[in-house]
């Protein structure tokens, strides 16, 4: 009896092991969608495109490789097999960019057709595509100088770790201290061939080609945000180095930067002073004009992004533990702007003021936040995708924006 019974038994405990699908979050009334069933897979970093420019593709790495999934019906395929680390998806054609053994490749996501781009520089690394799908960049150290920083935890099958170490702060504090000579770099992605844009000790880091314009790249100057001037553009030529805030306040600190999708605006995290007033801010690089959004210190959210519209916001939160010491802030936000209008002094020159009006869209308590869910919108904006623990494993999810319509109320005798 026991033999006939034991198959039964483990079959119904794998059943009972199977993570939710999808559910509707009881505190916020939106529809929660888990996008892969691979553990250990996850979304890109929030300001890397990761949709392929036709249909409702997003790709994701898992322990495994490379592979690409329809956010409406959950259908998924991989399309990269082995170690490596996934960069992007190209805006022009259907190509997934990654790095294997120390050179850049890409493959076709329709046809499978892949490509060897190009070998990396030494201690090179490469972090993102151009628009036109033309260029990558990167940056490497040079000479043979030893970075401080400390190596991280275990990779979750990809060669970085999705967590951040509980000293990053103190690394980060070494990594900049050191002042090692760096150089920005970018790879003809026809021919492989690399070219130095620009030198320096800074700690250049996060790169990102704006997503129009496909000689523009934004870049920052890593380390403690209160110690740095972080956010800067220059030209792929390595002309028009340009700085895009300028601090003017003591423990004044910004980052966290990522482009509007018509690549004429560049926003980012802003506090003044650190972990006391927040807001989301940005700088039209064509016009000039500045525009801040004020947000509650519990809406404050480790990344933001924008809808391709620039109607909406998006923010995935923070335990107490971040900067923000927020009490009520692990949720995945949305966020509506609202600009103040000004009945006062007319001045082209002055910052344009507004507050961010915020829905809650997904209960993040169960979400271990060393792990940050780097939240981005699909192109349609209606679903809010992110990375999360909170089933144990990390998985990819989605939210949908939109709430869940309520059951209307049952009649009532004689209606």
């Amino acid at each position: 009896m026991i033999r006939l019974l034991l198959p039964a038994l483990i079959a119904c405990l794998c059943v009972a092991a199977d993570p939710p699908v999808e559910w509707v979050d009881p505190d916020t009334g939106h529809r929660v969608r888990r996008l892969t069933d691979e553990p250990g897979s996850a979304s890109l970093y929030f300001n890397q495109n990761g949709f392929l420019p036709v249909g409702r593709r997003l790709v994701y790495s898992t322990p495994d490789g490379i592979s690409v999934v329809d956010w409406e019906t959950r259908e998924s395929r991989q399309i990269v097999q082995g170690r490596v680390r996934l960069i992007e998806a190209g805006r022009k054609h259907a190509r997934v960019y990654y790095i294997r053994d120390g050179a850049l490749y890409w493959t076709d996501a329709d046809t499978g057709e892949t490509r060897r781009v190009g070998a990396l520089p030494p201690r090179g690394s490469i972090a993102t595509i151009n628009a036109d799908e033309t260029l990558a960049a990167g940056g490497y150290i040079e000479g043979d100088a030893q970075s401080p920083m400390a190596q991280p935890p275990a990779a979750a099958g990809q060669g970085h770790s999705l967590e951040q170490p509980r000293n990053k702060g103190q690394m980060m504090e070494q990594r900049w201290a050191a002042r090692l000579p760096m150089a920005i770099f970018t790879m003809n992605l026809a021919t492989g061939e690399t070219r130095v844009i620009h030198r320096g000790n800074d700690w250049f880091n996060h790169f990102l080609f704006s997503p129009t314009d496909p000689g523009l790249l934004l870049f920052c100057h890593e380390g403690p945000w209160h110690k740095v001037d972080r956010i800067w553009t220059i030209r792929a030529d390595g002309t028009g180095l340009r700085k895009v805030h300028t601090r003017t306040m003591e423990m004044e600190i910004f980052g966290h930067e990522f482009w509007s999708a018509d690549g004429r605006t560049v926003w980012y995290d802003l506090q003044t002073p650190r972990g006391e007033v927040f807001w989301l801010a940005g700088l039209n690089l064509e016009t000039g004009e500045r525009t801040w959004y004020h947000l509650q210190r519990n809406e404050w959210s480790i990344h933001f992004n924008v809808s391709r519209d620039g109607t909406l916001f998006c923010g995935d939160g923070g335990d107490p533990g971040q900067v923000a010491r927020a009490p009520d802030g692990r949720w995945i936000y949305l966020f509506r702007p609202e600009r103040i209008p000004n009945r006062g002094v007319e001045d082209a020159t002055l910052i344009r003021p507004g507050v961010l009006r915020a829905e809650k869209l997904v209960n993040m308590a169960k979400h271990d936040y060393r792990l940050e869910p780097n939240v981005s919108f699909t192109p349609d904006a209606k679903w809010v995708v992110f990375r999360s623990n909170m089933l144990g494993p990390t998985y990819v999810f989605a939210v949908r924006v939109a709430p869940e319509k309520k059951p209307s109320a049952p009649p009532q005798p004689g209606e």
